[in-house]
């Protein structure tokens, strides 16, 4: 059994799984905010895009409470002219998304696990009925896991190859040693874990392969590739690294059918109109497309979140 978050559509439910970012619908009756439901029927739901569902908020957004990293990566989709805000900040920003009506936040940044008050901060998200998941580069996470485990509902660790070789030339030497070390250490404390990988034309199928391969060696509940956005430092590589939606489906078609663990790819059309929360305390939303993101406002009040275009995909 696992945590998800869930909401009345219709008459059924709509599911946000802070695992894999997805949303399924179910025609089962499920009471609204966090709920524990066996994770092999939630992946046999019907998978429905947050567009679809309608509502005046987005199912899901990213809050990237810092901007801060011990790694720099190219593609990096944060943008490093933005000022942090306080610890005052952060929780205030905290309890506005735990009243709003948004089923799922993942905290990312930057790197979340610098944040010394992660965990409380985690703890005000949950009490106000949250699904939370955090998004590491999980060269800390060994050391921070066990604190972790009795709060956060998943985490997702960024890989970029699936050995040092391959992923240390994009992350820094030993990034992928601390990495492995970190997702060991989530297993061992019972944290629902998964793998998430920058899908670049640089990255061949053997690689892939391997990716799958490894999560499943290591007992990860699955892998999500992520189309690359040409957003902060990714814009740099866009001319040269940029798979189109189109060619990232050819390259993992064969994978997502008979890899050992599940295999997610996330296009950059699907997105299109996911929402942030940067480190300043702006909301922005992803362009259609997901070629450009765009500020819109502070977030003040809950009703800042209301959606202004379609909603997109974590």
């Amino acid at each position: 059994m696992r945590t998800f978050a869930a909401r009345k559509h219709g008459n059924a439910s709509v599911v946000h799984d802070p695992l894999t970012g997805l949303t399924h619908r179910t025609g089962l009756t499920l009471g609204s905010g966090r709920v524990r439901l066996s994770g092999t029927d939630v992946a046999s739901w019907p998978e429905i895009h947050p567009a679809a569902v309608q509502t005046k908020v987005p199912i899901s957004v990213c809050w990237s409470p810092l901007v801060r990293c011990n790694l720099a990566c190219p593609y990096c989709l944060d943008d490093k002219a933005v000022l942090e805000l306080g610890r005052a900040e952060r929780y205030r920003i905290a309890n506005l998304l735990a009243d709003s009506q948004v089923l799922g936040v993942d905290i990312s940044g930057g790197e979340p696990l610098l944040l010394r008050d992660l965990p409380d901060l985690i703890d005000v998200l949950v009490a106000g009925g949250r699904a939370v998941s955090v998004t590491t580069n999980g060269t800390h996470l060994a050391r921070r896991a066990e604190a972790l485990a009795t709060r956060v509902d998943a985490i997702r660790i960024s890989l970029d190859g699936p050995d040092a070789e391959r992923h240390d030339r994009w992350r820094g030497a030993g990034s992928f040693d601390h990495a492995i070390a970190g997702i060991r250490e989530a297993i061992a404390q019972d944290i629902p874990t998964q793998i998430q990988a920058v899908l670049l034309r640089s990255t061949d199928q053997a690689s892939i392969r391997a990716m799958a391969d490894l999560a499943a060696t290591l007992g990860v509940s699955g892998v999500t590739f992520l189309q690359m956005l040409p957003i902060g430092d990714g814009a740099a590589l866009a001319d040269d690294e940029q798979l189109t939606d189109n060619e990232a489906l050819a390259l993992l078609a064969e994978l997502s059918t008979t890899a050992a663990v599940p295999v997610r790819l996330r296009i950059r059309e699907a997105a299109g109109g996911f929402t942030v929360i940067r480190a300043d305390g702006q909301i922005w939303r992803n362009q259609p497309g997901a070629h450009a993101i765009s500020s819109l406002h502070p977030l003040l009040t809950a009703s800042d979140l209301a959606l202004t275009t379609r909603d997109g995909s974590a």
